[in-house]
């Protein structure tokens, strides 16, 4: 297999593409950076009784809610997600294109680079079974690199619904979002009063799709209409009632645990983003233009969900050679939270980071090769949006495991093949031109 070679990051001057907003091509690459942070200062990994010993080392700690008020960039992710796919349905409407071309081409964009990942990571799980590994070593493994798989289901869903609430936001914006934010606030509402914590996972539809539809606002101009005082006044109403809600104890100050299931306080934290992304938008504007960050912006932007996708199989790479070298040396490792295990933090990150971004140039064109021709049949998207939702939603209920992980890729692969145009319907359209053109 042929390797195409990537000039190094600092090598990465280009300019983006005319048209873009650095400045949110920079956030968004903050953004995943601060998602590979969080997770990979939450994986510990010890050796206990000669045997290795992997677990969530926030859990049950204090350090974690401050970790999680600088690190939980979700909202923000996907009020951003909502703003670039709001202007790009608008640009491709205007050039003639389709609600329907519009889903197809986001749902390649999103499940082609996740195909490979997961048929990877299967053959992976399976060539540790076949080498000895302990079946529980393998479980957790597969269970934690399909936690942060609710992300793709969860955005393609998004992004698929995305032309029909962008037209409703054309029609009744503020109804349109009102009602989103309703029915998660109901979500929340139902859960306590009831005590069904599974009644929260509704919130995996309406929290992130009430985001998106904030960044509707934001890409339609509403947000810099507003004087700079009421977007600062919004902002900090909305972070006065976080804290409320801390403190009273309606929601977690871990933001950690108020992303599984979902909760209103996203919402919050959503709104204090955006305000403040609003007013220093012009001084974030202006360093996105900077050689480095410019250059941060591009590597990351066109290889967004690859390295969101590999991010944490490289995270479990870490820890189980962490494991091996231990068992091999006879060398302690530090107990998560410990002091040592602090000291060991920055070179740890520092490590997750480069590796990640080593293994997404590697694999970047499988998420930046060019499309195929695209389908415009509104049941076909339908059916692949559908395929493509069961495909992820299967490993991350199930937990990842060789026979999920093979599922997934089948599914996804049909997903993949209801978007692309039909042959008969790409040869009926070729002779239809050749035709005109006679």
């Amino acid at each position: 297999m042929t390797i195409v070679e990537t000039p190094p990051l600092t090598a990465q001057h280009a300019p983006m593409p005319s048209g873009r907003d650095t400045a949110i091509d920079f956030l968004r690459a903050v953004c995943v950076v601060g998602v590979v942070l969080l997770h990979a200062i939450m994986v510990g990994v010890t050796v206990v009784d000669g045997a290795p010993v992997f677990e969530n080392a926030s859990d049950g700690t204090a350090w974690i809610m401050p970790v999680s008020w600088m690190l939980q960039v979700m909202p923000l992710f996907f009020i951003i997600g909502g703003f670039a796919g709001f202007l790009a349905h608008r640009r491709q409407r205007e050039r003639g294109g389709t609600a329907s071309g519009f889903v197809a081409a986001r749902v390649h964009r999103l499940l082609r680079p996740a195909v490979f990942a997961i048929g990877i990571v299967g053959m992976a799980l399976a060539m540790l079974s076949l080498a000895g590994v302990p079946a529980e070593l393998v479980v957790i493994a597969g269970f934690r690199y399909g936690q942060p798989l609710w992300f793709l289901g969860v955005f393609l869903l998004c992004q698929a619904l995305l032309p029909m609430l962008a037209s409703a936001h054309d029609r009744a914006p503020k109804a349109m979002l009102a009602a989103l934010v309703a029915a998660s606030l109901a979500v929340d509402g139902l859960r306590a009063l009831s005590g069904v914590d599974g009644l929260g996972f509704l919130n995996l539809a309406f929290v992130w799709l009430a985001l998106q539809q904030i960044g509707f606002f934001l890409a339609d101009g509403t947000i810099e209409r507003l004087s700079r005082r009421c977007r600062a006044l919004c902002g900090a109403a909305a972070a006065a009632v976080l804290v409320a809600t801390f403190v009273s104890g309606i929601y977690s100050p871990d933001l950690i645990a108020n992303i599984n299931p979902p909760t209103g306080a996203l919402l919050l934290v959503g709104v204090v983003h955006l305000s403040a992304v609003s007013l220093f938008r012009g001084r974030i504007e202006t360093f996105s233009r900077r050689p480095r960050a410019a250059a941060l912006a591009v590597f990351i932007n066109r290889r967004t969900m690859t390295i969101y996708l590999w991010h944490m199989p490289v995270l479990l790479g870490m820890a189980g050679l962490s494991a091996v070298a231990a068992l091999m040396t006879g060398l302690a490792l530090p107990e998560p939270s410990s002091v040592a295990w602090w000291i060991t933090r920055p070179l740890w990150l520092a490590a997750a980071l480069a590796l990640t971004a080593a293994v997404a140039v590697t694999l970047t064109r499988f998420e930046t090769r060019p499309s195929p021709l695209l389908t415009e049949s509104p049941r076909r998207v339908i059916g692949a949006v559908a395929a493509g939702l069961t495909a992820v939603v299967l490993p991350l209920v199930l937990g990842t495991t060789v026979l999920t992980a093979a599922v997934g890729v089948c599914g996804m692969l049909w997903a993949l093949r209801l978007a692309r145009r039909s042959h008969q319907t790409a040869s009926g359209e070729s002779i239809a031109h050749v035709v005109r053109v006679a």
